[in-house]
């Protein structure tokens, strides 16, 4: 309960903003206003649709960021080689915003939905990558020297030290990656999407100042995003990372 406190009092604020008179009702709708419009969109099917293939988009590019991630990122650092051959590439290519190769992407592939993955594919890689280049590297030596003097090698060293050693940094990294690529998805739909999808949504509102269409999207988005790091990866970080003792639980 003490989570949503400041999502309360962020409404409260908003409401009152609306109810203000400062702005036109068209532009600041009222919560009322809002709930009306979503509820609408939910009972007619189509917010649904559009958040389906919003979720869609991000769950493949998502998923391509986060093995491309783990694999790079363990392979530099195990080998030197790698290492140097992949660290001027991420220094120079990670400060480029995802959206700037929108225009890039749309040019190649054309609108709709491989443009769109491949800007989420981009945004979610560097968070993974990083993260788990770090934690390999930051595994305890002494963790890796007890388990070496007790027999272990190769594989058995690798699953059984590095990776849980590094997991607090991969679930660290899945969640920024997870975050980048909800942001660049919805962006991405703005720009590169066709017809379907919450950031088309927006956009498409946009035009015709239905700001309450607008701000129903918004906070689909804003749910959706929640729901993820509360239910999944605060469990998925409970059932590993918490229950090993690698990590303090935050106080909530």
């Amino acid at each position: 309960m003490k989570a949503l406190l400041s999502i309360l009092v962020a409404v409260i604020l908003y409401e009152l903003l609306a109810r203000s008179g400062w702005f036109a009702a068209a532009l600041v709708p009222t919560l009322p206003t809002i709930a009306r419009t979503l509820w609408g969109m939910l009972g007619d099917g189509s917010m649904e649709r559009h958040a389906l293939n919003t979720l869609a988009r991000v769950f493949a590019g998502l998923a391509a960021a986060a093995l491309t991630g783990l694999v790079l990122g363990f392979l530099m650092a195990r080998y030197r080689a790698v290492e140097r051959f992949f660290s001027p590439l991420v220094s120079a290519l990670m400060p480029i915003p995802s959206l700037a190769w929108a225009p890039v992407f749309i040019l190649w592939f054309g609108l709709g939905n491989v443009a769109t993955v491949l800007i989420v594919f981009y945004a979610a890689t560097f968070p993974m990558l990083i993260n788990t280049w770090t934690g390999a590297r930051a595994v305890n030596t002494l963790w890796l020297r007890a388990a070496r003097s007790m027999g272990a090698r190769g594989p058995a060293l690798f699953w059984k030290v590095v990776v849980p050693g590094a997991s607090p940094f991969i679930i660290t990294g899945l969640r920024l990656a997870f975050q980048r690529a909800w942001i660049a998805v919805v962006g991405a739909e703005m720009l590169a999407a066709s017809a379907f999808g919450l950031g088309w949504v927006i956009f498409d509102a946009k035009e015709f100042l239905n700001a309450d269409v607008m701000l129903s999207s918004l906070v689909v988005i804003g749910a959706i995003g929640l729901a993820f790091e509360r239910l999944v990866f605060g469990s998925l970080e409970r059932a590993t990372v918490l229950r090993w003792g690698m990590v303090r639980a935050g106080r909530t």
